[in-house]
C-alpha cells in the first residue's frame, strides 16, 4: 500500500454510502421527501413525480439537475426538504474515526448532498474534529458530480492538489473525473474483476481499508 499512497496529502471523502453504510438506507428516506416535495411544488400526482424523480436522476445525474433545468426551482428549499432525515440508523464509527484521524494531511469531505446534512451524517457517526473542511453541492453552484465542473468548483474552492490526492466514493461515476485529474480513486463497494481503468482499488469496508493504508504508511 506503501507505494501507492504515500505522495497523498489531500484525503477527499464522499459522504452517503461513504462514510456510513448503505444498510443505513438514508436514499429510501430522500426518495420519499423529494417525491413529497415534487407533489406539492410542481403540482403533479405521486406516480408522476416519483416517475418525474427517477427521469431526472437517470438523465441529469440529480433530481435536483433536472428541477432545475425544467422548473427554474430555487434550490435550497428542496434541498433542505430532501435531507430532513431521521439519522438514529447512524451509530459511532471509533475505528473509523480513528483510521481517518492517522491519515498524514487533509482530510476533506465532498457531497452532492448539503453541507449541513454532511455535518448532521459527521456528528451522528462520531466523527467531528476530522475534517480539515466540508463542501456540498451549494459550494459547486448547484452542480453535482459527476460533472468535470462541480468537481473543478469545489477542488478550486479547497485548493486540492489532485496530484497528491485520493478520492473515496460509493458511486462508480463520481470517480472518473478525479481519476482523470491524478487521483488515487478508491471505489467503496463490490469488487469485481471488470472495474473500470479508473478505479485504482475497491472495498466494501472502508475502516479495514484505511488501517491497511495507514500501516503500509507506517512501514509495517
Amino acid at each position: 500500500m506503501k507505494q501507492h499512497f504515500d505522495h497523498v496529502r489531500d484525503w477527499v471523502f464522499d459522504l452517503d454510502n461513504t462514510l456510513y453504510p448503505p444498510s443505513a438506507r438514508l436514499f429510501d428516506q430522500m426518495e420519499v421527501l423529494m417525491t413529497d416535495w415534487i407533489v406539492q411544488n410542481i403540482g403533479v400526482e405521486r406516480h408522476d413525480a416519483h416517475d418525474m424523480r427517477d427521469g431526472y436522476l437517470r438523465d441529469y445525474g440529480t433530481t435536483l439537475a433536472g428541477l432545475l433545468h425544467h422548473h427554474g426551482i430555487e434550490p435550497d428549499p428542496f434541498l433542505d426538504h430532501a435531507h430532513e432525515l431521521d439519522l438514529s440508523a447512524l451509530v459511532p464509527a471509533p475505528d473509523l474515526h480513528a483510521a481517518i484521524a492517522a491519515l498524514p494531511g487533509r482530510k476533506i469531505v465532498y457531497t452532492n448532498g448539503t453541507r449541513k446534512h454532511a455535518h448532521r451524517v459527521i456528528a451522528a457517526r462520531g466523527l467531528q474534529g476530522l475534517f480539515d473542511a466540508v463542501y456540498g453541492i451549494e459550494d459547486a453552484d448547484y452542480l453535482s458530480k459527476p460533472s468535470k465542473d462541480a468537481f473543478g468548483r469545489v477542488f478550486h474552492i479547497g485548493d486540492v492538489d489532485t496530484a497528491h490526492g485520493a478520492m473515496f466514493e460509493d458511486s462508480l461515476e463520481n470517480l472518473e473525473v478525479p481519476h482523470a485529474l491524478g487521483m488515487r480513486t478508491v471505489w467503496i463497494g463490490p469488487t469485481a474483476e471488470d472495474e473500470p481503468d479508473f478505479v485504482d482499488f475497491a472495498t466494501n469496508d472502508l475502516t479495514g481499508f484505511l488501517m491497511r493504508v495507514n500501516a503500509g504508511l507506517a512501514g509495517e
